[in-house]
């Protein structure tokens, strides 16, 4: 009897390692990645984490939740459980969460690929080496119309979209003071590089709040990136601002009678952050493969954001699906960059709450 009661424990420890084994070994062969969903996901996936499946076996699992990924990875962290092992984050948010504590400090040195001549990944990045930040792509926010809305002029600038009595008709803007400030002190004359000389004083705000007014009863507000393209289709607005590569999907795959406006495009990088205690060999060799300089191209494949890498640039090629040379579409194309606003992530960072108070109040008005 005691020796099949010892056989019995014996097995059942067996068991429970086995069991503990297997479940180690399926949460290292998986990674939950948080991204943003829409078109904007399904180019990473093509792009990264479908070849690194058929390399490595590894799956990935996916929220679309990266608009609260900021909050999502604090209470991760305070509550010691983090679910979320790679997340999409704008540049901004980044810096604070690395002042947080909340996520993984990046030796870009040590753990991204050099550029094929040999350009150290630090040299080699257009911006964005903040020290936990790893840029992937630079997207633009900025404005598209409705062609068979305007049978005479076009509206070409910022200027136009706040010319109502010129070029009439609602526009959509995003629920967020981002872009929107920028955008009225430009439309009010201010040039691009003066604007967060001006943002940073209390009256260059005032005057943003002010031109912001002269449009504010026409305005249709949206919240997600498939909100604008929708809008424009449907007509209920004639202008409206969103991320270029949802125009872009709009005008190619569907077809949409679309033009994008690139002045005053709000250029800004996008990348991943690695929330603490995720920066597993595994997770290094991942990050080394998907911002390599040959991957970064291929995602401007799928979509028309433009590479993050200097080196990857000249490798942009055609779309996958239409075959339509993708270089003219990039918000990086010197045809398209000829007066942006490139967003200050770090303005932005010390100045978000106030200006979220701010917008907040003013919508309510």
């Amino acid at each position: 009897m005691k020796k099949l009661l010892k056989r019995s424990i014996v097995a059942s420890a067996v068991a429970a390692a086995s069991i503990s084994m297997t479940s180690v070994a399926q949460a290292e062969d998986t990674f939950t990645v948080v991204s943003w969903g829409g078109a904007y996901t399904k180019s990473q996936q093509r792009a990264y984490h479908e070849p690194w499946t058929e390399k490595t076996g590894t799956k990935f699992l996916h929220e679309d939740k990266a608009g609260t990924g900021l909050a999502g990875i604090r209470s991760q962290v305070e509550a010691n459980n983090v679910t979320w092992d790679l997340v999409d984050m704008l540049e901004g948010d980044s810096m604070i969460a690395c002042d947080e504590g909340l996520i993984e400090e990046i030796d870009y040195d040590e753990i991204l690929a050099d550029a094929p001549d040999g350009t150290k990944a630090s040299k080699d990045f257009l911006g964005g080496i903040n020290g936990c930040f790893i840029p992937q792509i630079v997207y633009a926010t900025l404005f598209a119309y409705n062609d068979e809305l305007f049978k005479g002029d076009k509206p070409s600038t910022i200027a136009d979209v706040f010319d109502l009595k010129k070029f009439p008709g609602k526009r959509s803007l995003q629920k967020v003071p981002d872009g929107n400030l920028e955008w009225a002190l430009i439309a009010d004359g201010v040039a691009t590089k003066e604007v967060y000389d001006v943002l940073s004083t209390e009256e260059g705000v005032d005057r943003a709040f002010k031109k912001l007014d002269t449009i504010k009863d026409s305005i249709v507000w949206w919240e997600a990136g498939a909100q604008p393209p929708q809008l424009l289709s449907d007509k209920e607005v004639s202008i409206a601002s969103g991320f270029n590569g949802r125009f872009f999907s709009a005008q190619v795959e569907e077809k949409q009678p679309f033009t994008i406006i690139w002045d005053g495009q709000l250029a800004e990088i996008d990348g991943w952050v690695v929330p603490k205690g995720k920066l597993t060999p595994k997770m290094k060799e991942y990050i080394k493969f998907a911002t390599d300089t040959q991957r970064l191209a291929d995602q401007a494949k799928y979509i028309s954001y433009g590479p993050a890498r200097a080196s990857s640039a000249d490798l942009v090629d055609k779309h996958a699906d239409t075959g339509i040379d993708m270089k003219p579409h990039m918000p990086t194309n010197p045809a398209n960059f000829t007066n942006p606003v490139v967003k200050s992530a770090e303005w932005w960072a010390n100045n978000k709450d106030d200006m979220n108070e701010r917008f907040n109040a003013w919508l309510a008005k």
